[in-house]
């Protein structure tokens, strides 16, 4: 499989993902269960978008070996727009293993719903626009 069909096809899965988390998002109110099922979906599209970031980037000849450096490339290639944010995200994955503390729950929805979905919207969009002109 070439490069491009590789990323390009990690995308119309990233884009089934990312329904699931708008979908997820869309709540108000969530009992123990759907906060372990939110978490979960956010975690799988997050690393799911970093994957196809990378995938991109090595279809346009760039070698990154890491989540970090896929991040800062990607913001240097204008694929995402605030690279910091996108590193505070890679580290927020420690908070999300405990959310089966309230507190922490409550904080994770906040932040899911709040910061990342949107982050993760704003690059979704960007790679479905440039997957229009492969």
């Amino acid at each position: 499989m070439s490069n491009e069909n590789r990323w390009i096809q990690r995308l119309q899965n990233l884009n089934k993902a990312f329904k699931r988390l708008e979908a997820a998002c869309d709540q108000d109110e969530y009992n123990e269960l759907e906060v372990a099922g939110l978490v979960q979906t956010y975690e799988f599209t997050f690393e799911l978008c970093l994957k196809t970031l990378k995938d991109k980037l090595t279809f346009e000849g760039y070698e990154v070996n890491s989540p970090r450096e896929t991040i800062k490339k990607a913001f240097e290639m204008e694929l995402i727009a605030d690279v910091d944010q996108w590193l505070e995200a890679l580290e927020s994955r420690n908070l999300f293993s405990h959310t089966y503390e309230d507190d922490i729950a409550k904080q994770a929805i906040a932040l899911i719903k709040e910061k990342l979905e949107p982050m993760l919207r704003a690059c979704v969009g960007n790679l479905n626009e440039l997957a229009k002109g492969a």
